[in-house]
């Protein structure tokens, strides 16, 4: 950085004190060095609108001679200049005079550039993430983008802290198995309450988990619960629920199974009380829909049913690995795009599952028979229980949501 000194230059600092040190002169030396920051020349005049009494008799003083009687006071910066190299007050000029009163002068090019430096070595904690989570390459430019990670920490050195505890975070999600956000905070982090609400941390979390898991936008403290335990994250065991239909094995599952309603089951009751049937299939959807028009379509006759409603919850993950202990085989349906390859593999990582009309050819068949079906959009995922299944997706370039094919779903309910 080019930056302005007096180190090695000769003034006389009490004369100089003496004619430009004056709060008089405060004005007259600010404009100097607002010139010098910006690289201008230190000729022509400086004007000053409605100087008081003591601004004029300053520069009566530095000048010699009275100024002027007009309602402004003007001086011009080569005659100072002239006037302090003649009077050896300063003999290298004005320039030399402004820096030995006010210290270095940092040309603002210069500043720009270097403060542009720190921010661009202020994400390196996300480009180190993105490294090992390739899924949150997306979230990182539209960080870099949005001027969020600026907003939340207002200069660079605060930037990368802030950037390197949400990589730690991260790094360590989901959590498996659940547990309580101030505990994943304490052992992560060292605070219980890092990750406490509207703090910059716990903002910029959160942001990166609806890119890790796909959970939807939104705001209010039940969205904050959900996206938390869509992660293994809980505020509280009440939080975190999972919808069943069909499903037997307490006296509140079996009377709800019975008329043929959905229940809703909170982590708390899972660990507390899970349900004690052994069934031999249960089937796995993805979207709350499906499970409502199985309840319509079925009602006390459906199978067991259970909705992940998007990302796998605490209590989702909960039952369902209960139930495959028990034996129970799973079968998975979810949407054919991008985020429903991440929900089925964050799923697949957790607990064993069977696709359900969830293959390659179920999705050609799916997309020959829905000419109507959005385009498909974001980051390509791969599908492990079927590595087929990504490159077709590239190649049809089309979504097929399971709301598209919930004739055959019911069908196979019925069966």
């Amino acid at each position: 950085m080019s930056t302005l000194d007096t180190s090695t230059v000769r003034v006389d600092r009490d004369r100089l004190t003496r004619l430009l040190g004056d709060p008089g002169c405060a004005w007259l030396v600010n404009r100097a060095r607002r010139r010098m920051e910006r690289g201008e020349p230190l000729t022509g005049p400086v004007t000053l609108a409605a100087p008081t009494d003591g601004e004029r008799t300053a520069a009566e003083r530095l000048l010699g001679r009275a100024p002027g009687t007009g309602r402004s006071l003007s001086v011009r910066l080569d005659e100072v200049d002239a006037l302090l190299r003649r009077s050896g007050v300063s003999p290298d000029g004005l320039a030399v005079a402004v820096i030995a009163l006010t210290g270095p002068v940092t040309l603002l090019s210069d500043a720009r550039e270097q403060e542009a430096n720190a921010w661009r070595d202020a994400y390196a904690p996300l480009t180190a993430l993105c490294v090992e989570r390739p899924e949150l390459a997306d979230w990182s430019a539209q960080i870099r983008r949005s001027g969020l990670l600026r907003r939340l920490a207002h200069t660079p050195d605060a930037a990368r802290a802030l950037l390197a505890s949400t990589a730690t975070v991260l790094r360590g999600l989901p959590a498996d198995p659940a547990v309580s956000l101030p505990a994943f905070a304490a052992r992560t982090l060292g605070n219980a309450h890092a990750l406490d609400d509207n703090t910059p941390l716990a903002t910029l979390v959160l942001s990166g988990i609806r890119a890790l898991t796909g959970f939807p936008d939104g705001t209010g403290a039940e969205w904050r619960r959900e996206a938390w335990a869509s992660t293994g994250l809980l505020k509280d065991a009440l939080s975190s629920t999972v919808l069943t239909l069909g499903l037997r094995g307490t006296p509140a599952l079996d009377w709800t199974a019975g008329t043929g309603e959905p229940a809703v089951l909170t982590l708390r009751q899972l660990t507390r009380t899970p349900p004690l049937a052994e069934p031999r299939v249960v089937h796995v959807c993805e979207n709350p829909t499906v499970l409502a028009t199985a309840a319509d379509a079925h009602g006390p006759a459906c199978p067991p049913l259970v909705c992940l409603q998007g990302q796998p919850s605490a209590a989702a993950l909960t039952l369902l690995r209960h139930l495959h202990a028990r034996g129970a085989k799973l079968l998975y349906h979810g949407d054919f795009d991008w985020g429903g390859l991440r929900i089925a593999t964050a799923l697949l990582q957790r607990v064993p599952w069977h696709p359900w009309r969830y293959t390659t050819s179920d999705y050609r068949t799916a997309a020959a028979t829905n000419p109507l079906a959005p385009p498909l959009t974001g980051t390509p995922a791969d599908a492990s229980w079927d590595p087929e299944l990504r490159p077709t997706l590239t190649e049809l370039g089309v979504r097929v949501e399971e709301e598209t094919v919930l004739d055959d779903l019911l069908t196979d309910l019925a069966s």
